[in-house]
């Protein structure tokens, strides 16, 4: 740790760092690259604490003291500005960001993503500290190839398509559609942390995740979250696999996704922390171009790896259609192809991903099936006796 630079040659001092959502996925991960790579202190604030609970326990660990954990649930404990206030950076990863809450909890859906990240903004403003705010590509919407008869040699023109931070438009579906309150919300809080650069000063960063995959990815219903949830599309498909279940695949399977692993992820986020110079007042899309699937070759692929992993022969009939309102109810809509545009950070922080598809999907399904198998047999044995 002696000695280490910034990607200008200027030595990086120790900080603190208040991350708000330190116990979840990206923040489990964000926590231990920190912890294990870093001087830096992290003030880990989360209402759960069960993925970093390896990075606070025994007290003999290495980094003992440079992680503290805070229970605070943000809507409404006033020991937050305190802990804004110590430390040197903010990082907020706090979002209700799983599909189907969308339709289903819009209301707790915009309060979580624009009401109560207004503090988080405030707070960091006022006292003149940096934000790193974390996003989605959710903003961008529809692209405009999308709105194109299904036939124009259009289409095909990544103009259409492809996702830039700084030129494409973000274009949502109608208000009845209420799977774009999470989008809306997000962009909202997009607009006012860059007002408050632009008007107060305040120095930020945003982040666009482009789907993140990785150990400790969202939850496999009723093993670690709720037994009736239904999480992201990755992790739909782990719980279909590991119950050996057909995958359902919403209206065909037919949208377009790219996907990221989850430690190629935290480097760009990693390179935003200590680069301020280069990474103040910028958005960044965080994803891997070449890793675009459609959601149909996506399962298609996870079957064939899990098979590899668990040594389990695939279902004879690995996948069923479903349609979107069947499987998240009625206002579901749907963006067709995302593809983020790397220019502006591979620019400013010189950050491109390596991971292939394949592996990324073998790294976190050896992880779940490691971690679930037994568990997911329990479940299953328990709901038969019942």
């Amino acid at each position: 740790m002696a000695g280490r630079v910034d990607l200008d040659g200027n030595p990086i001092n120790p900080m603190t760092i208040c991350m708000i959502g330190a116990g979840g996925f990206i923040g489990s991960h964000l926590c231990e690259k920190l912890m294990s790579e870093t001087p830096h202190t992290v003030l880990a604030v989360d209402v759960y604490s069960d993925k970093i609970k390896h990075l606070l326990e025994p007290t003999s660990l290495p980094w003992n003291g440079r992680i503290q954990f805070h229970r605070i649930n943000i809507k409404n404990d006033s020991r937050l500005e305190g802990l804004i206030k110590m430390a040197d950076l903010t990082v907020n990863l706090a979002a209700i960001c799983t599909p189907a809450d969308y339709n289903t909890r819009p209301l707790d859906t915009i309060y979580s993503n624009f009401i109560d990240a207004l503090p988080v903004v405030k707070y960091c403003s006022e006292n003149g500290k940096r934000l790193v705010h974390f996003s989605t590509c959710e903003v961008y919407g529809k692209t405009i190839g999308a709105f194109l008869p299904e036939d124009s040699p259009l289409r095909q023109d990544p103009a259409y398509f492809v996702l830039s931070e700084d030129a494409s438009p973000c274009i949502f579906g109608p208000i009845e559609k209420q799977r774009w309150s999470y989008a809306c919300a997000k962009q909202l809080i997009e607009r006012l942390i860059y007002a408050e650069g632009a008007e107060n000063g305040l120095e930020f960063t945003i982040v666009r995740p482009f789907n993140w995959i990785g150990p400790r990815m969202d939850f496999i219903p009723g093993i670690d979250g709720p037994s009736e949830g239904v999480p992201r599309v990755l992790a739909c498909f782990s719980n279909n696999l590991l119950r050996h279940e057909p995958l359902k695949l919403v209206d065909g399977g037919h949208s377009q996704r790219t996907f990221i692993y989850i430690k190629d992820a935290i480097e760009a986020v990693f390179l935003m922390i200590e680069n301020p110079a280069r990474a103040n007042g910028h958005i960044f899309n965080v994803g891997n171009p070449n890793n675009e699937v459609t959601v149909k070759q996506l399962a298609e692929m996870m079957t064939q790896v899990y098979s590899k992993v668990s040594g389990e022969t695939p279902l004879e009939t690995p996948t069923v259609d479903v349609s979107s309102k069947e499987f998240y109810g009625e206002g579901y809509d749907d963006s067709d192809k995302r593809i983020p545009d790397m220019t502006i950070i591979n620019r400013q922080l010189g950050w491109n991903p390596k991971t292939s598809l394949w592996d990324l999907l073998e790294s976190t399904l050896t992880y779940q099936h490691r971690t679930y198998a037994e568990a997911v047999k329990q479940a299953m044995s328990k709901t038969t006796a019942n």
